[in-house]
């Protein structure tokens, strides 16, 4: 129920934003053919940044994520990065705001490293 209640609020607060930010991430990769498994994984990510309570983030890298994360990172993943972290520090900013903030700082690690990355349901 609360995992409910949080992600209703984020959704309100935060989640709106970096979410449709995290779709025209993954519209961008999408227009090109190499690009689309990146674009895949960025509509996956979409939807933990609309709805992230109750979701956990596991990270299990192996070499070929590795290199898609630097290619990510240079490209698209500092801008979603800045984005959270921005947020973050915005909505940490009142004592009500806070899990929100943190939220956003989950969020921001997950944009620098999104390949080797596993979300879980809680």
């Amino acid at each position: 129920m609360m995992g409910c209640v949080g992600n209703v609020i984020w959704f309100i607060a935060a989640g709106i934003p970096l979410g449709l930010s995290w779709v025209c991430a993954g519209a961008f990769w999408c227009m090109t053919i190499v690009g689309i498994p990146i674009g895949l994984q960025c509509f996956k990510l979409a939807e933990m940044s609309f709805f992230p309570f109750g979701k956990e983030i596991r990270y299990t890298g192996t070499v070929s994520s590795g290199v898609a994360n630097i290619f990510w990172i240079v490209l698209s993943g500092w801008i979603l990065a800045l984005e959270s972290a921005l947020d973050g520090v915005l909505l940490c900013c009142t004592i009500v705001g806070i899990p929100l903030g943190l939220q956003c700082f989950k969020l921001a690690q997950l944009s620098f490293s999104p390949f080797g990355a596993e979300i879980c349901h809680t």
